[in-house]
């Protein structure tokens, strides 16, 4: 009965306690990119992923759930989606998403086998042409001139090459996918942090290949469920 009672104070400390550390997990993100930006203007380092010599981005952790295991990646700046194809897509961060085996998973993670199969989201937006600067509401997010920022959440899938042979990802100068969209956000950039719980909120229910949902939607799924 007293560890019933309780119960509210745990999880308000348990609650808070993570937040700090999620907080503190963007700052240093946050400063990371920075430092990466002050270097690139320096020359110290490129980040154009055209480049063979290239620092686009760096990995901010990882994570695992159940049978996955979560990498996670933030992009110094807005990177084309397609090294040498104009998309109009541009990415933020990337999450390999590993689906493990059962030994692999038994073991933490760091033995028993490799993964199964290694899949590719990112968080992307896109510059949306609007009849009018003032016809956007200011109130919904930011307008860049004649055109509105709208983010997502989406996999890459592969084109080219579309097999595992080896000798076809040689001969391949650069790979091609599209990117299929999971979850509309809006005009509002998310943080790393809460567009990686959105995204292990999509991997952990599931999702149809033919579904795009917006954020709204999804976050109205949830306090449903």
């Amino acid at each position: 009965s007293f560890l019933y009672t309780c119960q509210p104070y745990f999880n308000h400390l348990e609650s808070t306690a993570r937040s700090n550390l999620l907080d503190f997990s963007q700052q240093l993100c946050d400063k990371l990119e920075q430092l990466m930006l002050t270097y690139a203007r320096h020359s110290l380092l490129c980040l154009d992923e055209t480049k063979p010599d290239s620092l686009s981005h760096f990995c901010i952790g990882q994570t695992q759930l159940g049978r996955l295991r979560l990498t996670v990646f933030r992009y110094c700046k807005p990177t084309p989606y397609l090294a040498q194809v104009n998309t109009g897509l541009y990415k933020r961060m990337r999450w390999n998403v590993e689906r493990l085996r059962d030994g692999l998973q038994q073991a933490g993670g760091e033995q028993g086998g490799g993964s199964e199969d290694t899949e590719y989201y990112f968080l992307c937006y896109e510059d949306i042409p609007i009849a009018s600067a003032e016809a956007f509401d200011e109130s919904q997010g930011v307008s860049h001139g004649n055109v509105v920022r709208m983010w997502s959440i989406g996999q890459w899938v592969q084109i080219n090459p579309n097999t595992e042979d080896i000798y076809d990802w040689i001969m391949c100068e650069v790979p091609q996918a599209y990117y299929h969209q999971l979850l509309f956000l809006g005009s509002d950039e998310p943080s790393s942090s809460g567009a990686t719980e959105l995204l292990q909120q999509l991997l952990c229910v599931g999702f149809s290949h033919s579904d795009v949902t917006s954020v709204e939607n999804w976050t109205s799924f949830f306090q449903a469920g």
